[in-house]
């Protein structure tokens, strides 16, 4: 397979964790630093002390690019994202690009269509970052292209003279980074673009506007609907942007099929998401992370609680984003009452205490039955004024994790709660869910995938509050068991078996970059 020597990629969750994508890219980047040592550039926003939770700033690193990159009009900021890999981050702002907003999108309807005139909220400030980053990989570019890129180790090992030109792969994550594949398509067409959408805008709006989205899939399009739901701009930017790119990739067979339906273009290659085990700790270390992410968590239930909480209680948990119906945040506490009911009418004293780790979800502390939910409304990032440990730090703690989604093209937090040894139990409308399930099954197999459709909402709280319920009756073994159960599923999703995709997926792109560049007919 043809291989890039230097990939550039972005993100707007570049060292700023915010979603999902954080974790897919800072997990995914020590596999491509080993593959390709340093010849791989994440390019992301600058929001200054927040980003530097995340970012070592490097002055010496391409020191001499730095100061003569051409475009004295965006700031930037080199160094490494302070993640297992330690890849090269580039930081920039796009201040300037304001002024020229009209010009820009003028720019993007005659080259790509793309309907920039309905744009609202957060639409310009993402796409306005789109296009100058592609200024500044453009400038990289010609940088590396130059003396300096010559004499750089090749990353497929084969002998080439130095007058052939060397290739770059240039990815972009989700609509917000859009415009940089219309930016390079036009300034360095020699460059392969890939694009992923880790979810479909309008897939995600029909289902968090309560829309059956399953039941009448079909009869879903997607142009319709962005009138409809009022994500014209949005929605086109993406749709463009999957057919601009070189090869375009989503992250599961769930959103492969968004992607044809609602956006007209069916996918190259599935690239799902793995885990680098390099985030887990093991041995003593783990028992040890453990035993302190249970005393935080029991000595945090106390103080909300008004007493001391049980050192045997249950301690559960469901995490994500504030997204009542599409994160499954209402069937995990609807499931929470569900199990209160079922202890008492089966006189089970155990102390359960369920977290619900949402940012903004701002709650008070309730009583559900015999269950305790406290609600964390922080990033767990360290800094939190409750915990002060990052969400890591506090999952291996847990004994058992709830992500009952509706809508979920992946699904990373149950496949962190598997890494990190904490059976867990998801659905099949969840990209891993999909791939993990072997039938409902109890927690002792490490996962539970409860089939979900748009009509058994209530079947599925029962569901939850059932394994739940099994899980406080195990026994110490059963424990084990299906701690080691939940661990062997995390290794099947590691990185180191899922990079073969994004392989052959660079090989896609460079093979049509390749005929665009010779004038060949690309099929």
């Amino acid at each position: 397979m043809l291989q890039p020597d230097y990939i550039f990629e972005t993100s707007w969750e570049v060292c700023n964790r915010v979603g999902g994508i954080y974790a897919v890219l800072s997990t995914r980047a020590a596999s491509m630093q080993r593959e390709h040592p340093d010849r791989v550039f994440f390019f992301g926003p600058d929001f200054g002390d927040h980003s530097d939770i995340y970012f070592r700033e490097d002055k010496k690193l391409l020191g001499k690019w730095t100061k003569h990159t051409g475009l004295q009009d965006i700031p930037i900021r080199v160094g490494r994202w302070d993640i297992p890999g330690q890849p090269i981050a580039i930081l920039l702002r796009a201040d300037a690009m304001w002024e020229r907003k009209n010009r820009i999108y003028a720019w993007a309807w005659e080259k790509a269509g793309v309907k920039s005139h309905a744009a609202y909220g957060d639409y310009d400030e993402s796409c306005l970052f789109g296009y100058a980053c592609g200024m500044v990989m453009e400038s990289l570019y010609r940088y590396l292209t130059g003396e300096a890129g010559l004499t750089a180790k090749r990353s497929n090992r084969q002998s080439r003279s130095n007058s052939e030109a060397i290739s770059v792969c240039m990815h972009a994550n989700e609509w917000q980074t859009a415009f940089t594949i219309f930016y390079m398509r036009d300034h360095c067409p020699e460059v392969a673009t890939l694009f992923t959408t880790h979810a479909t805008g309008i897939g995600r709006s029909i289902a968090g506007n309560g829309k059956p989205l399953y039941d009448y899939f079909t009869g879903y399009h997607g142009d319709q609907m962005a009138e409809e739901l009022n994500m014209v701009s949005k929605h086109s930017v993406e749709k463009q942007a999957a057919y601009w790119a070189d090869c375009f990739t989503t992250v599961s067979e769930i959103t492969a099929r968004e992607c044809a339906q609602l956006l007209d273009k069916p996918v190259d290659i599935i690239t799902p998401n793995g885990f680098e085990p390099d985030f887990v700790p093991e041995g003593e270390a783990f028992d040890q992370r453990r035993a302190e992410a249970r005393e935080a968590l029991l000595r945090v239930a106390g103080q909300q609680l008004g007493g001391v909480a049980s050192p045997n209680a249950l301690l559960v948990c469901t995490a994500g984003r504030l997204e009542m119906k599409n994160k499954g945040i209402d069937a995990f506490l609807q499931a929470m009452e569900r199990l209160g009911e079922k202890m008492y009418h089966r006189d089970v004293q155990r102390e359960v205490i369920a977290f619900v780790m949402i940012p903004y979800l701002d709650r008070p502390v309730m009583r559900i039955g015999r269950v305790s939910v406290i609600f964390v409304p922080y990033y767990l990032d360290g800094h939190d004024p409750l915990f002060q440990k990052t969400y890591y730090d506090l999952l291996i703690g847990m004994d058992a994790t709830v992500f009952p989604s509706y809508y979920e093209p992946w699904g990373y937090t149950p496949l962190e709660s598997v890494a990190f040894h904490v059976p867990t139990i998801t659905t099949g409308l969840a990209g891993f869910g999909a791939w993990a399930d072997t039938g409902v099954v109890g927690l002792e197999k490490g996962v539970v995938v409860i089939p979900r459709t748009d009509s058994n909402f209530l079947y599925v709280v029962d569901q939850i509050a059932e394994s739940l319920m099994q899980m406080m009756d195990y026994t110490p073994a059963m424990v084990k068991r299906a701690r080691r159960a939940a661990a062997a599923i995390a290794k099947k999703a590691e990185w180191s078996r899922f990079f073969k995709y994004y392989r052959k997926a660079y090989d896609i792109a460079l093979r049509k970059a390749q005929k665009r560049c010779a004038n060949q007919p690309i099929n």
